[in-house]
């Protein structure tokens, strides 16, 4: 069935903490080959997230005023400290918030439309006190929806269809073609709306177009369009 954020998230997460430097934030993000990190405070709480665009976009507001001023240094003032626009400035006035988080509970496919709606790389995931626990980045996400038409019909014939009627179901054929699912063959009346439900929900699946007979005699069931979210099929 449908995979959850504890289950593909990565547990050993880089973090800064809202008094670290843009030099520190700069050398993590490069030591470790990533884009962005979480920032926690005392409690290992979430208070915001910084990317590489944060750190650009803040040089590239500060550079003109460093330009300006480099050949006018006052008595008794370093270079460093009047030609360096990192050197006073922390995590805390760097990173972006509120942080966008989810809940290591929550489905990998509802994690992905976040990031999509927030137009954001990671997800901090967060226990019930919010203190960080572990990290979703896209890849991570995009590793589920990565499975292969037989792996989605297997799971769709074995566990998914019987699950839905509470039985095992022989008279329903399950074919898959890029992650489009088409469910052909009879089914009692009131187990069409499920079965189709929880098919959608399965990750990797794109849409399903429903070709079944209801046994109550009301003739098969019109075909669903796809790709779409499951909140578009029958209840």
């Amino acid at each position: 069935m449908a995979r959850i954020v504890g289950e593909v998230m990565t547990c050993e997460v880089v973090e800064a903490h809202q008094e670290t430097s843009f030099k520190d934030v700069a050398r993590l993000l490069d030591r470790h080959r990533i884009s962005g990190l979480p920032v926690v405070d005392g409690d290992d709480k979430v208070v915001g997230v910084i990317s590489q665009t944060d750190l650009i976009r803040h040089q590239a507001a500060r550079s003109p005023k460093v330009r300006a001023r480099r050949f006018r240094l006052p008595p008794g003032r370093s270079a460093r400290r009047a030609g360096d626009p990192t050197g006073l400035v922390t995590a805390r006035e760097l990173m972006s918030t509120p942080a966008v988080t989810v809940h290591p509970e929550q489905r990998v496919a509802d994690a992905a439309r976040m990031m999509e709606r927030h137009g954001v790389e990671r997800l901090p995931v967060v226990d019930e006190e919010d203190r960080l626990i572990g990290i979703a980045t896209r890849r991570d996400l995009l590793r589920v929806f990565l499975r292969t038409d037989d792996e989605i019909s297997r799971e769709i014939q074995d566990e998914v269809l019987p699950g839905a009627v509470g039985r095992p179901v022989h008279g329903v054929a399950v074919t898959v073609r890029d992650g489009m699912v088409t469910l052909k063959g009879d089914l009692d009346d009131a187990d069409v709306p499920r079965a189709i439900r929880l098919t959608y929900r399965v990750d990797g699946v794109v849409g399903v177009v429903n070709r079944l007979t209801a046994h109550s005699g009301s003739g098969p069931v019109g075909p669903v369009e796809g790709p779409t979210g499951p909140g578009a099929g029958p209840r």
